[in-house]
C-alpha cells in the first residue's frame, strides 16, 4: 500500500465513520517503533506504522486510523483531543475506535539488562546498580567502608 492509497483510505474512513472530510495526508512511517500511528498537531497529517499493518492486517489498520482520526477531528474543532479528555473518550465510543493498538514489540527487548554489583570491603554489603559508578568517589551507606566492583 502506498502513501496515496493510505490517504484515500483515511479519507474514506473519515467520511463513513465521522461524516467529516479529512483534508491532509496519511503517511507510512517505518521509524515508529512502539505505536501503531500518530497524529501530528502542526501539519495535521497522520502517520501509520507499516509493520502494524503487515503484522495484524487490515482490521488493525482501520482501528488505528479511526483512533488517529479522533485526535484529528477533535483538534481541528478545538475540543479535547488528548487521551485523558472526555471529548476524546466519548468520540472513541461513538465511532467504535480502539483505545489502544495491538502490541508491536516488547520495549524491554531494546534495553540493556546489564547491571553492576558493588561490595563493601568492611561489611560485605552488596549494591546493585543499573549505572556504573566511581568507587573512589562513593562509600558504603552502612559503615562508610570502601566499595569494590564485583
Amino acid at each position: 500500500m502506498t502513501n496515496e492509497e493510505l490517504t484515500g483510505l483515511i479519507k474514506e474512513i473519515s467520511l463513513t465513520s465521522f461524516h467529516k472530510p479529512f483534508r491532509h495526508e496519511g503517511i507510512f512511517n517505518a521509524r515508529l517503533r512502539t505505536t501503531g500511528g500518530r497524529y501530528l498537531l502542526r501539519s495535521h497529517n497522520i502517520e501509520i506504522n507499516p509493520s502494524s499493518y503487515e503484522k495484524f492486517g487490515y482490521a488493525e489498520l482501520e482501528g488505528i486510523i479511526k483512533h488517529e482520526l479522533c485526535h484529528y477531528h477533535l483538534h481541528i474543532e478545538g475540543r479535547g483531543y488528548k487521551h485523558r479528555d472526555r471529548d476524546f473518550r466519548e468520540l472513541l465510543k461513538e465511532t467504535g475506535s480502539p483505545r489502544f493498538c495491538s502490541t508491536l514489540e516488547n520495549k524491554t527487548k531494546r534495553r540493556s539488562s546489564k547491571s553492576y554489583v558493588y561490595q563493601c570491603v568492611a561489611c560485605e554489603t552488596n549494591y546493585r546498580r543499573k549505572i556504573r559508578m566511581n568507587t573512589e568517589r562513593y562509600r558504603c551507606g552502612r559503615c562508610s567502608g570502601k566499595l569494590i566492583a564485583q
